[in-house]
């Protein structure tokens, strides 16, 4: 038997080719492909082809002249040329595949099978167009079936990395490399294997003592090693594409928390994280710095009230379609979002506050359309106010605070209209108010409270029977605020609360030092708001303090207003009787503002009925309100109340209160609100 040898030379100079052709290969989608006009690509593509196909087939031939066969050889010219369109084909294929965008995993495979099929189909084309004269060639159908293995192996690992080089930043020139070799390497091995594949059998056995077969150690050693190479590379690359997969899996995991950040949870639209930085990249680009930029602030009319008539669930269906409809308003220059419960906010870039006046009517045409929820036709309206940018603010805040004051003032002209925000003193105090409150939390943390007290005057003797506490704000910047200008604020953020109770425990405290002082101050009289009355700590408080000061219940009276009375009547006379039950004196503040009567009055456990003072401003002798006075002031005596009168301003009016029975007098002719320094070193001792 003999062997089949090779001239290792030529063997060297076919993976030589090989290599350079596979080269050429992964350089041309570089080089030729990037940057190229889409009307050029298949032209490009198919001369690629050629070129490559023409390169493997020539190293394919140049690896036939490196084997010494047993016997004179020829071709065949017509499979000759199959086997180089072949070649080309999966040429063709190869450079097509590695220009893709994407490569899944089953292209991939698909890609590889028919590449190596490509590869191995023209090697064995090429062997069949060899004639040897004598023999003729048979295979061994399993190093056969290896060559084609190798070839598609080999063609899954070269397109792997041929498109990790598509999207690698370093390296770039070692990958390509390693492509080429890896490539070169499957071409080269799967040549030698199917030659290894081989066996010469002679036509005539007489004439030929032995027979001649393909069988080579080394080479087989050589293609042994090689394929273990490319089993390795295969498991690495396997590796690497599933570490990949994870990673891209967890980028866009990644990228999807992002988005939920800035997205709201049921419309799915942007939310006020995403408005910030929308409006950081509006006002700092300079395609927008001379632009004008509309801030429709929209809110549903009565919305709680859905959710209240028809459930929450109907509500956010609501709000859904809501948002589906506004959503055919936009453009590439408007966003939509939402910043709360049913407020939206739409941006409008380079707009003009006509613009603006025409979408939000749009707006409110969308929102009155009858919406079909879970077979209930709900109907609601829409309130909106416009900003401009810059005319109404230079960033974001101002922009909101006043579409937002726009938006109140639609739902004060009506509601289901559009108001585009303009400047007034309303609107400026407003803002003043805002900046009061925000202050107010710090000066109820650093107590920046004082008590004035006002005393109260017998009517016939003129002299003191207690004092009235009023509350002063000693403000850092400001100085000296009276109840009137942060009272209102510290009702709506509960604040008062606090404050009551502090200006309590402050009473408690000026009793316990007047008591064997100045008894004549006494009782200390201390306004409570309807929030502070109905609270229910109320009593608890009051006990802990009378418990803590050690002082006589009866010096304490707690002033309310008629309205906070008449509020819950019942609940007003339980409470009152409970306070009674403690000792403390009780007054009705404010009377004839509200909406009491007399009917109600009587059943009051009070001990004092202050008369407002809009009674006494225009009091004149014969006057309306005198007989209105009179009338009030003798019920209430009969009633067992002490009357007192507030505002009490010039003599007349203290003359003629005095007249119609009224006991006590309060107000600036008699005593002003001062502190305790200067009240207790005043002339009323």
């Amino acid at each position: 038997m003999t062997h089949v040898h090779y001239d290792y030379s030529l063997v060297l100079v076919s993976a030589i080719v090989a290599l350079l052709a596979c080269y050429f290969a992964v350089s041309v989608e570089q080089t030729l492909f990037r940057g190229s006009r889409p009307k050029y690509e298949w032209l490009i593509l198919i001369c690629s082809g050629a070129l490559l196909g023409a390169a493997i087939w020539c190293m394919h031939f140049v690896a036939i002249m490196a084997s010494q066969m047993p016997g004179m050889q020829s071709f065949h010219l017509g499979l000759s040329l199959v086997s180089y369109l072949i070649a080309f084909a999966a040429s063709v294929f190869a450079i097509w595949l590695t220009t893709r965008f994407t490569l899944p995993l089953f292209r991939l495979t698909l890609g590889a099978v028919l590449m190596g099929l490509g590869i191995s189909g023209m090697h064995y084309t090429g062997m069949l167009a060899l004639n040897i004269q004598g023999y003729e060639v048979r295979y061994e159908p399993v190093l056969a079936i290896c060559s084609i293995l190798i070839a598609i192996g080999g063609s899954w690992i070269a397109f792997l990395l041929a498109f990790r080089n598509k999207h690698a930043r370093h390296f770039r020139m070692a990958l390509k490399f390693a492509i080429a070799f890896t490539l070169t390497m499957t071409i080269v091995v799967m040549h030698y294997t199917g030659m290894a594949a081989m066996s010469f059998i002679p036509v005539n056995p007489a004439a030929h003592v032995e027979q001649a077969t393909g069988f080579d150690l080394q080479l087989l050693t050589v293609i042994f090693m090689t394929c273990l190479i490319l089993g390795v590379a295969f498991c690495v690359a396997m590796l690497e594409r599933r570490l990949e997969e994870r990673s891209r899996q967890l980028t866009k995991a990644n990228r999807e928390l992002a988005n939920l950040a800035v997205q709201d949870n049921l419309t799915k639209l942007p939310n006020r994280l995403f408005l910030a930085e929308y409006a950081h990249f509006l006002f700092t680009d300079q395609r927008y710095q001379k632009d004008q930029i509309a801030f429709l602030y929209i809110d549903l009319d009565r919305f709680k009230a859905v959710n209240d008539v028809f459930g929450h669930h109907v509500g956010d269906q609501l709000l859904i379609q809501l948002a589906n409809r506004l959503h055919r308003l936009l453009d590439e220059h408007s966003k939509l979002l939402r910043i709360g419960g049913d407020e939206f906010l739409m941006v409008l870039e380079s707009a003009t506050s006509e613009k603006a006046s025409a979408v939000a009517e749009k707006i409110l045409e969308l929102i009155q359309d009858s919406f079909l929820i879970a077979g209930k036709e709900i109907n609601v309206s829409g309130s909106i106010g416009i900003a401009m940018y810059p005319e109404h603010g230079s960033n974001l805040q101002d922009l909101l605070i006043n579409a937002d004051a726009a938006m109140l003032t639609s739902k004060d002209q009506g509601r289901n209209t559009f108001s585009l925000f303009c400047y007034s003193s309303d609107q400026n105090e407003a803002k003043s108010q805002t900046k009061l409150i925000n202050d107010l939390y710090k000066a109820v943390e650093d107590q920046q409270f004082v008590l004035f007290y006002q005393p109260k005057f017998k009517a016939c003797e003129r002299g003191i029977c207690g004092v009235e506490a009023l509350i002063r704000w000693k403000h850092p910047s400001l100085g000296m605020l009276t109840p009137n200008m942060f009272i209102r604020g510290a009702e709506k953020t509960g604040l008062i609360i606090r404050m009551g109770y502090w200006a309590l425990e402050e009473a408690c405290k000026q009793i316990k030092a007047w008591e064997h002082t100045h008894p004549h101050f006494l009782p200390i009289s201390v306004n409570l708001s309807a929030i502070q009355f109905e609270h229910k700590y109320l009593f608890a408080t009051l006990e802990a303090l009378l418990s803590k000061y050690k002082v006589d219940s009866s010096y304490l009276m707690i002033e309310i207003t008629e309205s906070t009375a008449m509020h819950h009547i019942e609940n007003s006379i339980r409470t009152l009787e409970r306070l009674r039950q403690m000792g403390i004196k009780l007054a009705i503040d404010d009377f004839g503002t509200g909406h009491s009567s007399f009917l109600y009055l009587k059943n009051l456990p009070v001990d004092e009925l202050k008369i407002d003072k809009e009674f006494i401003y225009d009091l004149t002798p014969n006057s309306k309100e005198e007989m209105i006075l009179e009338s009030i002031i003798q019920l209430a005596i009969k009633l067992g109340l002490v009357v007192t009168a507030e505002g009490v301003e010039t003599p007349l009016q203290a003359e003629i209160l005095t007249r119609l029975g009224c006991q006590q007098l309060q107000g600036y002719l008699l005593g002003l609100p001062v502190g305790v320094v200067r009240l207790e070193a005043s002339e009323y001792l």
